[in-house]
């Protein structure tokens, strides 16, 4: 049973209460699962019925195989491993709003600086937070509530290998930080993200049952391995557009020759430049219903 809530904080954010019913996500077969399964079962019976072809099939499957690793590695914001929200609703577009997600937080020292900041120039935001961190930082967690943004799941421990893991190993990372959250916050996150958005083609499903939907990025700053403000922005501001999602980092930010978190400097200047442009940087449950992503 989770506990309650303060009233005010799902009604100042507007968000999604971890007693609301959520309509699950319809999970569809990836095209690279509707090509790979066949696939399989055809090379296996090729190997029973006419065993001297089985280099041909080694080799089909292998290159099966390559084409999943391709596909992680070099298109996290690709659909062929399964539904993948790269840009917010035509209608939150149409209105001129942007999503500004945060992820591997909470971070005691970054993080409330960062919620300053937006509050500064009257910005929402979405934090896809590390469920260790929202246990070890529950108060803080519960500020960024306060404050009208939404707390989503990035995992429980951020494993680097997540894109490795079998669908239970999957399942206990989401469903731990989805507890972690929910007693924490009272407020059930309505969307996933890998960790450093790298996923294979099992995810989908595990994702689906949650209820959750599944989302990368329309354009990321690199602020974890970036020199300087200016390459980050660089890459946040070329192009930028209404609809668009960006991806910065609130936890593992990398620090400038001051000693200074890197997103510290980037963040009033992206605010800047996205009131210059009359853009509205939103969080993503109050982007447009749940169902129309």
């Amino acid at each position: 049973m989770l506990p309650d809530a303060p009233s005010n904080l799902a009604t100042k954010a507007g968000h999604q209460t971890a007693e609301n019913i959520v309509q699950l996500p319809l999970w569809r077969a990836s095209p690279v699962l509707l090509l790979s399964t066949p696939l399989h079962l055809f090379c296996l019976a090729l190997v029973l019925l006419v065993p001297s072809l089985w280099r041909w099939a080694l080799s089909a499957v292998i290159a099966n195989h390559v084409l999943i690793l391709a596909s992680v590695i070099l298109s996290p914001r690709g659909r062929l491993l399964g539904p993948n929200m790269t840009r917010l609703p035509l209608a939150a577009a149409q209105r001129g709003e942007v999503a500004l997600t945060f992820d591997d937080g909470p971070d005691p020292l970054v993080t409330p600086q960062v919620l300053d900041l937006l509050d500064r120039y009257g910005a929402k935001a979405s934090f896809f937070c590390i469920g260790n961190k929202v246990l070890a930082y529950p108060e803080l967690t519960r500020e960024i509530i306060r404050r009208g943004h939404s707390v989503e799941n990035h995992t429980n421990s951020h494993p680097h290998a997540f894109a490795l893991f079998g669908p239970a190993a999957m399942r206990r990372e989401i469903d731990s930080a989805q507890t972690a959250i929910c007693e924490t916050t009272g407020i059930a996150p309505s969307f996933f993200r890998a960790p450093m958005g790298f996923r294979n083609p099992l995810l989908a499903p595990v994702v689906a049952r949650t209820g959750m939907h599944y989302i990368s990025w329309t354009r990321r700053g690199y602020d974890t391995v970036a020199k300087s403000a200016e390459q980050v922005l660089q890459r946040l501001q070329r192009g930028l557009a209404a609809g668009d999602i960006l991806l910065l980092h609130d936890g593992r930010s990398i620090r400038t020759r001051n000693d200074s978190p890197l997103i510290l400097e980037v963040l009033p200047r992206l605010l800047e430049h996205l009131s210059t442009l009359d853009l509205k940087p939103v969080a993503l449950q109050t982007a447009g219903h749940v169902g129309k992503f």
